[in-house]
């Protein structure tokens, strides 16, 4: 009895410990972290499919065949660091491919590396989508998206992106690009 009591202090005194460190660090750090959200929308154009595999029960065909080029919409929603050059957030989108719907949700990291009014930015987007042709009930992926761009700021809290790289996804390569704006 008298260990587990002194189990529950010690663990009572690690979680108070790393709660208060918690509490400090964001009121010290709270002027330094923002909001900000971002609405984009993108041509998706196909470039190959590095990866063949065997048809199976149920095969309705691969996701995206030849030449299935699409477009995107997505919202991402997440906090800015550093004087508003790193980004980091969630974000959802819409996916359509000549026809085939899916939806995509993803972690956002980006990086403006100046301050300057028109700076280039770095981006990565991870995360998992589903399209809704390949096997009954449709099939789902990692989404791996790449990209570089230049960033116009409009306004301290307002700017407006281009970018482009490469989007792997359902088994496919495509090279994204991205109108965006920044709030």
């Amino acid at each position: 009895m008298q260990l587990l009591v002194r189990v529950c202090i010690n663990n009572m005194r690690h979680f108070l410990t790393t709660f208060i460190l918690l509490l400090v660090s964001t009121l010290e750090t709270k002027a330094q972290i923002s909001y900000f959200g971002r609405i984009e929308s993108g041509y998706q154009h196909y470039v190959f499919r590095p990866v063949r595999v065997d048809p199976v029960h149920g095969w309705k065909g691969y996701n995206l065949d030849e030449k299935q080029n699409g477009f995107s919409v997505t919202f991402v929603n997440g906090l800015s660091f550093a004087d508003r050059k790193l980004f980091t957030g969630i974000g959802l989108g819409y996916l359509n491919f000549e026809g085939i719907n899916g939806v995509s949700v993803f972690g956002d990291f980006e990086y403006l590396p100046l301050k300057n009014k028109l700076t280039p930015l770095f981006n990565l987007k991870l995360g998992y989508n589903h399209i809704w042709n390949q096997y009954e009930g449709g099939t789902g992926t990692m989404h791996t998206e790449f990209g570089l761009g230049l960033n116009y700021t409009l306004k301290e809290k307002f700017g407006i992106y281009i970018k482009s790289g490469i989007l792997i996804t359902q088994q496919s390569l495509l090279i994204p690009i991205t109108l965006g704006f920044r709030y």
